[in-house]
């Protein structure tokens, strides 16, 4: 047996609405005279085709972030700045125990002197053969055999310096500088912690550069490659151009869609990076529904309407909301462009119950 899906709020909305309308207009009487727009501060519903367009979610992110690891095993000893902190490059962030570290730049240091110590010798050795051979004092095997001793220990001794090379740089990474000037975003171990190769320490990321990327269907993003502008607002409310918007050269295969990359100018203070933000692309403008200023609306629960002003005279009339940004909603029906609305619902309250008491 098939059943016919039913929505059990239709009615209580309508209900609702009734009820909105009965309190703006009062009980009983006939019905009140038309009330004209010259009565009521309007607006005309634009066009959605000449207004911003559709907003396309995305996050900001950083172009410059990273995730700094542990190089060398060691424990914390200290962790020189917190999440929020401004540091330049640089400047130290962990600092991990160097005990072992530096006894190996020591065990190194003095295997060098020793190579350096042998190799001067069998230099020298080498030398006095080299002379002993012009008087013809010392065969040439015993020559060769002092040409390569010298050989051998200088080889040993770059093999020491090599090694010296090598352990200062472990040493070096006992300690964990910030690769540029930024802000802190994460801070992953503590003081005392024993960390191994590998594990992240702090996060930084540098604020003078920051972007949006958002996820275009494929003709969307073709109209954008043509006309690459776009602005963006944040989710502090904040509303402006965005500085380049490259879109790349091909569409994700899993999704269909064009990823586009909107640069932000420098910004004081900046957005963190993670925050969402809503982007508009003017050659996208056609897509959008119309839209009117939130001040415009009487909510009651869960009904939502506005004051439409007809032939008919003052209509409330419910409506269905998309996304709000920048003061304005998005409506989604009850509508169309070209419609005119009271901008101020409790004076367009006020002049219907004004003329139903005058008649």
């Amino acid at each position: 047996m098939r059943l016919q899906a039913r929505r059990p709020g239709a009615p209580l909305l309508a209900a609702l609405l009734a009820a909105l309308v009965a309190s703006c207009a009062g009980d009983g009487g006939p019905a009140p005279g038309p009330v004209t727009p010259g009565d009521l501060e309007t607006l005309v519903v634009a066009d959605p085709a000449s207004g911003p367009g559709r907003a396309w979610d995305g996050v900001v992110e950083a172009v410059n972030q990273a995730t700094l690891t542990a190089q060398t095993g060691g424990r914390v000893v200290e962790v020189a700045h917190d999440v929020g902190d401004r540091v330049a490059a640089g400047a130290v962030l962990v600092r991990l125990d160097a005990v072992e570290q530096q006894s190996a730049v020591d065990a190194a240091l003095a295997g060098l002197r020793a190579s350096e110590a042998a190799a001067r010798e069998a230099e020298a050795e080498h030398a006095r053969h080299l002379e002993l051979a012009r008087g013809r004092y010392v065969s040439q095997a015993q020559l060769e055999r002092a040409q390569a001793a010298r050989d051998a220990a200088v080889a040993a001794r770059n093999a020491a310096r090599a090694a010296l090379a090598r352990a200062r740089q472990g040493a070096g990474y006992t300690v964990v500088r910030a690769p540029y000037e930024g802000i802190v975003a994460r801070r992953q171990v503590e003081p005392g912690e024993a960390v191994a190769p590998g594990q992240p320490l702090a996060t930084l990321f540098s604020p003078d550069a920051l972007r949006i990327e958002v996820a275009l269907p494929q003709a969307v993003a073709e109209a954008v490659r043509e006309d690459p502008r776009a602005s963006v607002q944040l989710s502090d409310g904040r509303t402006l151009a965005a500085d380049e918007v490259v879109v790349f050269p091909a569409a994700e295969a899993a999704t269909l869609t064009v990823r586009v990359r909107v640069g932000l100018p420098a910004l004081a203070p900046a957005p963190a990076p993670g925050t969402l933000a809503k982007v508009r692309f003017p050659a996208a403008a056609g897509a959008a529904h119309p839209r009117i200023p939130a001040t415009a609306l009487v909510r009651r629960g869960e009904v939502v309407a506005a004051y439409v002003l007809g032939d008919g005279g003052l209509s409330l009339r419910q409506l269905r909301l998309g996304e709000a940004a920048s003061g304005e909603v998005e409506v989604i029906a009850g509508l169309r462009a070209g419609e005119t609305i009271a901008a101020d619902p409790v004076a367009a309250r006020q002049a219907l119950v004004a003329a139903r008491g005058g008649r």
